[in-house]
């Protein structure tokens, strides 16, 4: 694959430069970095990169979006990040919630919602992950029963990030018990301010600190039913591989190797390190254009998605772990404060998205189908492929 820009996509990256580097933008991530403390809240930012078209750049135009293709978005992403623009409400909000009412939601769910999630005036978490059942759905246990004009949702979600700051909720809830586990979830549009919402803080080792949100009886009307009833988990099959490029955890990567690459005094005996990080880090980033390659093609799956994310995730969290021994905490007060934060972030970064563990499944699965594959093409084929 050539990994190189189009003269189009070269253009667009300087125009999404010089539009970071305005002023007033370039204020405001400023004041965001200085506030210090847990939990900042990006909203002001992201009004400002709404304004500039920045976050639905892949979206039709009819939608609020740019109307271009998918490396035009990656392009906005890196630079975005290597700007210092906190990513979460732009992972949430933009790539999974937008992507999957995209490609699931109804005419009048898109029109609704998307114009406000590109413009930065209003924002959304997912309301996935529950206590004692982490990410697997297929055992989860909200339920939302069926009431006159839509469904009332019980129940618990938890390890949420932004659900304190958002507007909706992309929530996945059990409709019924009387097919499987799979066929009886359901997707709703959740108000986050609708009566019987109720979120409340965890503390977590890392920055931004999760949520758990309680759902008493919360009227979801049937227009807020993404996906239709009972299709929840297709929808979430489908849409998993538009989440998982791995960009996040790529750049990430990419900031904290350039941090412990450099530093002061001399590189000595870590210079076998920089050059092995570098070198992985650099094919993280690789990966993670090879999906967006994929994409605009029509031909994303689960396999380049899983790859690019376990790989990505650990190379992030084994950059960090690094970066921090080479220079310790005693380093200068910025750079001890940049590895500090990676430090505590990067156990999760293998967990998120999808464990390491759930990522190896998936790509192993996949490998011995193509080995099953392979074994019963006759043996004179198989030579042949081989060449």
């Amino acid at each position: 694959m050539d990994f190189g820009h189009t003269a189009d996509e070269s253009d667009f990256r300087a125009h999404v430069r010089r539009e970071l580097e305005s002023p007033d933008l370039v204020a405001e991530v400023t004041a965001l970095r200085a506030g210090g403390g847990r939990e900042p809240d990006e909203r002001g930012v992201y009004r400002l990169l709404g304004e500039r078209g920045l976050l639905g750049v892949d979206w039709p135009h009819r939608y609020g979006g740019q109307g271009r293709n998918a490396a035009h978005a990656a392009i906005a992403v890196e630079e975005m990040m290597r700007a210092g623009v906190p990513d979460t409400l732009f992972v949430n909000g933009i790539q999974t919630v937008g992507k999957l009412l995209l490609l699931a939601g109804t005419e009048e769910q898109r029109r609704r919602v998307l114009p406000s999630l590109a413009s930065g005036r209003r924002f959304a978490s997912v309301l996935y992950t529950e206590p004692g059942v982490g990410s697997d759905l297929s055992a989860l246990t909200t339920r939302a029963v069926a009431v006159d004009g839509g469904h009332r949702i019980s129940g618990v979600k938890t390890y949420n990030l932004k659900s304190g700051i958002t507007d909706y909720g992309l929530c996945a809830a059990r409709t019924s018990a009387e097919s499987s586990r799979y066929e009886g979830l359901s997707l709703f549009l959740v108000d986050m301010r609708a009566p019987g919402v109720r979120v409340r803080s965890l503390d977590t080792m890392a920055d931004e600190l999760f949520h758990q949100v309680e759902l008493d009886g919360v009227l979801v009307r049937d227009d807020s039913v993404v996906g239709g009833i009972g299709q929840g988990w297709g929808v979430l099959a489908e849409a998993l591989p538009l989440e998982r490029t791995g960009f996040d955890f790529a750049l990430r990567a990419e900031r904290w190797f350039a941090a412990g690459a450099g530093g002061p005094g001399p590189a000595g005996h870590w210079l076998a390190d920089i050059g092995r990080h570098g070198a992985a880090t650099s094919a993280a980033r690789l990966l993670a254009w090879r999906c967006v390659g994929a994409a605009d093609l029509g031909q994303l799956d689960e396999l380049r998605t899983a790859t690019a994310k376990w790989y990505a995730s650990e190379q992030a969290a084994a950059v960090a772990r690094w970066a921090t021994e080479r220079h310790g905490f005693d380093a200068a007060p910025e750079l001890a404060e940049l590895l500090d934060s990676a430090y505590r972030e990067a156990p999760g970064l293998t967990l998120s998205g999808g464990t390491s563990e759930m990522m190896l499944q998936t790509i192993s699965s996949f490998l011995l189908a193509a080995e099953a594959t392979t074994s019963d093409v006759p043996e004179v084929s198989r030579d042949a492929t081989r060449r």
